[in-house]
């Protein structure tokens, strides 16, 4: 199936497919018009003196009740199904005058494809691109296209369609920056070419009652304390959820159906480019992912969200093509011009989009303050890693002054009394006394049996205080700093944390972020440590629940409207619900040992930085990382697992030795 014959094909079965949509659409009206019909052919029968008796008139009392029941029942179902609000992808959309060349290319690609041209562009955080239709009417116009009169140029007089009804095209920003002109243009042809079919009158009133039904659903599920809006939800659930499974089958056929009819038509469009260009697609994935993970994740985290995302995933991928063989030959590439060339202020749209990326995967806020604010790439060594580090190191100390760990062992000099890292490796490192028949405690010193302390840092993390007169030493060093470490932790407090179900805005959001794994998950993790090394982690997790819980009432859970950061570039915060924020977290739980690891990673950087002269540094593949004369150190790692897990601090020990680090120094801390 190849050519003209193949677009017709894949066509024709998609517009079978939405035939079938709509015939379940004309089936459920027609069940809802039944007992109406039933009841006109009673009232008639009784008129006409044919259908006449006691028994027929109460029949037809109730059928013609029963009739008025469903016409109003089945009239709220289809109001709510054709007023409710689709979901949409959020997005930065890209005005013309913003972005000429590329509206222009976008408009020569679709007249080569003879289609009709998208209404508008977009930009969103991901690596795909889609067309989305956004003709609903609660959805309105864009707002940066209100005012925009040239929008209806894009498409010829002679379409099938206007181009304000035709779908916005949702583009991948690190498509623009990583992508050559020619290889975005190869990778769109394909998605453009389905405005084609999109044009339908059948596909397009099929994929409206599908989105409407989608819509109700959210509707319906929607939390709500009235008796009498529970019952009338959850009958608007029932019956949008049976003609969803009606039409499943029906629209998967026709989806891809047009997908077929679209790449079909698309192959006549540089087609030997594309093939090269979907290479690219995966590696821009791959770097994008790593760049937010590894990159963006621990400045949201800090309160600062990078400004250059855009930049950094070129900067990524082209540090991944000088490490990697595979990727050789890629930053070749970097001497053709990019795609993002065809915006006219393409910082200001990597800022818009970095904004977006950070409230869609952290939740961060919609407008810069005090707490959240950007950065640049030359300041994030000092701003993010730097920060990072020493206030995980607090925390560190922190949560060991809970657990009554001296600050200096006894005859060390005076002035060693800070915050060290000897602190961290004694304790860790000190052997649990060897149990004895005649100690009522003797099973403390069993593999596998919990310390003193691991019992005192589990009544910790689980918000139990400890009994009158038995004040853990060194809690009292804390009291001023109004971290009370006694305190039972939230159970919803984790920024990191997906939201509740559409509208439910009383349920508290499940765990899912640094210190809310599951408990059996976090046991299991934790039985290969040392007992007070999983003290310590408990302590540290329950400390990471407190500290996240005092930062979320000012977090992403206010909805806003951001004006952007630039005229023009901002998200389209009129499209969707900031409550549900974050919609895409990053990561799964960290356990427990992974908390410990970090904390006593940074612990390590920073007497690192404070006594052998080394520097914070960013790494584009991993992050945060300690340069040392220069050089990124790469074998920290393995030595700082062996503590962790074994006790052991022998490697950490020498591996300091040989960079001249002094763990008994103080360190200064934030």
């Amino acid at each position: 199936m190849t050519g003209i014959g193949g677009v017709e094909m894949g066509a024709l079965a998609a517009r079978t497919r939405a035939l079938a949509v709509l015939r379940v659409r004309s089936r459920a009206v027609a069940v809802a018009l039944l007992p109406a019909a039933a009841a006109v052919i009673l009232l008639v029968g009784g008129s006409t003196g044919h259908l006449v008796g006691g028994g027929w008139d109460v029949l037809r009392r109730v059928v013609s009740v029963l009739a008025l029941c469903v016409l109003l029942a089945a009239a709220g179902v289809a109001l709510v199904v054709a007023r409710s609000r689709p979901a949409v992808t959020p997005t930065v959309t890209v005005a013309e005058e913003s972005a000429p060349d590329l509206y222009r290319m976008v408009r020569d690609l679709a007249d080569r494809l003879d289609v009709p041209a998208p209404s508008a562009i977009a930009l969103t955080p991901d690596c795909d691109s889609w067309l989305e239709d956004r003709a609903h009417p609660r959805h309105g116009p864009p707002p940066v296209d209100r005012h925009d009169d040239d929008l209806s140029g894009l498409g010829e007089p002679a379409r099938r369609r206007s181009a304000a009804a035709a779908p916005v095209l949702v583009i991948g920003s690190p498509f623009l920056w990583w992508m050559r002109v020619g290889e975005l243009r190869a990778v769109l042809a394909p998605v453009v070419a389905g405005t084609g079919p999109s044009a339908h009158p059948d596909i397009a009133a099929a994929r409206r009652f599908i989105r409407g039904l989608d819509a109700a659903v959210a509707v319906a599920s929607a939390d709500r304390r009235d008796p009498l809006s529970r019952v009338a939800c959850a009958g608007l659930g029932w019956v949008s959820r049976l003609l969803l499974r009606g039409c499943r089958e029906h629209a998967t056929g026709m989806e891809r159906g047009v997908a077929a009819a679209a790449a079909e038509r698309a192959q006549a469009v540089d087609y030997g480019l594309r093939i090269v260009a979907q290479e690219q697609v995966g590696l821009a994935y791959a770097g994008w992912d790593r760049l937010l993970t590894r990159v963006a994740l621990p400045a949201w985290r800090m309160g600062r969200w990078p400004s250059r995302l855009d930049v950094g995933v070129v900067a990524a991928l082209t540090e991944l093509s000088r490490r990697d063989r595979l990727a050789e030959g890629f930053a070749s590439r970097l001497g053709e011009r990019p795609a993002c060339d065809l915006l006219e202020e393409p910082g200001t749209m990597d800022e818009a989009v970095s904004l977006l990326a950070a409230r869609l995967f952290h939740g961060g806020p919609a407008e810069t303050g005090p707490d959240w604010s950007p950065v640049g790439w030359g300041e994030y060594p000092e701003e993010v890693v730097d920060r990072t580090w020493r206030t995980d190191a607090a925390r560190l100390h922190r949560v060991l002054d809970t657990l009554g760990v001296r600050r200096a062992a006894g005859g060390t000099a005076p002035g060693t009394d800070g915050p060290t890292l000897a602190r961290v490796l004694d304790h860790l490192t000190i052997p649990d006394p060897a149990p004895s028949p005649t100690d009522p405690h003797a099973g403390y010193g069993g593999p596998g049996a919990p310390h003193p302390e691991a019992d005192a840092a589990t009544e910790t993390a689980s918000g139990t205080a400890a009994g009158p007169g038995t004040p853990a030493p060194g809690a009292g060093a804390q009291a001023g700093n109004g971290d009370d470490l006694d305190a039972p932790p939230p159970g919803n407090g984790d920024l990191d944390a997906p939201p509740p179900g559409y509208g439910d805005l009383d349920a508290p959001p499940p765990g899912y972020g640094d210190h809310d794994a599951p408990d059996d998950e976090d046991d299991d993790d934790l039985a290969g440590t040392t007992a007070r090394g999983a003290a310590l982690a408990a302590g540290l997790s329950a400390q990471l629940a407190r500290e996240e819980a005092q930062a979320r009432p000012g977090g992403a859970g206010v909805p806003s409207s951001p004006p952007g950061p630039g005229a023009g570039a901002g998200p389209d915060a009129a499209l969707w619900d900031g409550r549900a924020l974050p919609l895409l977290p990053l990561q799964p739980p960290r356990t427990g040992r992974e908390i410990l690891t970090a904390h006593i990673t940074a612990m390590v950087c920073c007497a690192a930085m404070d006594t052998a002269g080394a520097a914070p540094g960013l790494d584009w593949l991993d992050g945060p990382s300690l340069l040392v004369d220069g050089a990124r150190t790469a074998d920290l790692a393995p030595s700082v697992l062996s503590l962790v897990e074994t006790g052991d601090p022998g490697p950490l020990r020498a591996w300091m030795t040989d960079l001249g680090i002094r763990p008994e120094k103080p360190v200064r801390l934030v």
